[in-house]
């Protein structure tokens, strides 16, 4: 067990704030259970998206309010070499050797697979049938019946874009977008939102997080996953400390937490996907041997030049 240090008990030093991009549901547990081991410490989680997260860490840099960053895309890392703190203390080789940064500046957190989520019974209710590849989202009976993160403000959303440009090449892949856009219900800003609507009723297919879906399923939502000839796509996510942070003894303790227990507690209750290299994790309903996408060249200059053809 973890005891709170000397000089984090009272005043300001016992104040720890975590800018995190993670569901709403995931962050109420990180809560409940930070509160439980560390009773003393007033420990704040802000959602943001993981673009706004990146987005507002550029920009306060060091002398931000933020000391942990949780849930920040592979992709954002680059811009931020300059605000993150040195980890190269923390061993990363337990975790697979793709997700390991050569800077040691971030900590793998979760792999962030997706999936297409219908809702099958209002699809029936319309009486249309399932989709069986991405083409057919493109059928005038599907319009407003979709929902898919926005990649400007969504890592779930970019990775969806990304694999598709991947496996086709950019210019169809934008021309497949401008096709689709008619029959999207809305560009969500966050990578919950296809879900939320699905559950809501409000569409019938969701460009979803996997992770996502099943723990719905798993609250008994009627709901089920599919996945196209691409594969399915991803994102990888990290957690860091702001520099200068690191050297507050209550900081490094929370983070050290996440390091060796919050975050293996993540996989095993709502994202199994694999990021340890000997350690592995199974929920009911979760898809076993999932086919991945083509996620090649996932730079954070390519994701910029990327996003700024992205127009919807």
């Amino acid at each position: 067990m973890l005891w709170p240090m000397a000089g984090c008990t009272s005043g300001a030093d016992n104040k720890v704030v975590i800018y995190s991009s993670a569901e709403e549901y995931r962050n109420e547990y990180f809560q409940q259970e930070l509160n439980k081991q560390f009773p003393d410490y007033q420990i704040t989680i802000e959602y943001m998206t993981s673009g706004n997260q990146a987005a507002k860490l550029l920009a306060e840099g060091t002398g931000t309010a933020c000391d942990i960053s949780y849930d920040l895309e592979y992709g954002y890392i680059d811009k931020l070499r300059g605000v993150l703190a040195d980890l190269s203390s923390y061993d990363d080789s337990i975790f697979v050797d793709e997700m390991v940064d050569a800077q040691h500046q971030v900590l793998p957190d979760y792999r962030n697979g997706g999936c297409i989520a219908i809702n099958r019974k209002l699809l029936e209710e319309k009486g249309l049938a399932a989709p069986t590849c991405y083409q057919d989202l493109l059928k005038p009976e599907y319009k407003g019946l979709i929902s898919m993160p926005n990649p400007k403000s969504s890592g779930t959303g970019y990775m969806f874009l990304k694999s598709l440009v991947n496996a086709w090449g950019e210019e169809e892949a934008y021309a497949y977008f401008d096709q689709l856009t008619p029959n999207v219900l809305q560009y969500t800003s966050s990578g919950s939102g296809p879900v939320n609507a699905l559950v809501q009723g409000e569409v019938a297919i969701g460009l979803a997080m996997t992770g996502q879906v099943v723990t719905e399923i798993n609250n008994g939502v009627d709901l089920e996953i599919l996945f196209f000839e691409e594969g399915s796509p991803y994102s990888l996510y990290a957690m860091a400390m702001v520099k200068g942070k690191d050297e507050r003894p209550c900081v490094k303790e929370v983070f050290d937490y996440f390091y060796n227990t919050l975050v293996a507690k993540d996989k095993e209750l709502f994202f199994p996907e694999k990021i340890y290299k000997d350690r592995d994790f199974v929920i009911d309903n979760y898809p076993q041997d999932i086919p991945y996408a083509d996620m090649s060249n996932n730079t954070a200059a390519e994701k910029e030049r990327l996003l700024t053809k992205w127009k919807y």
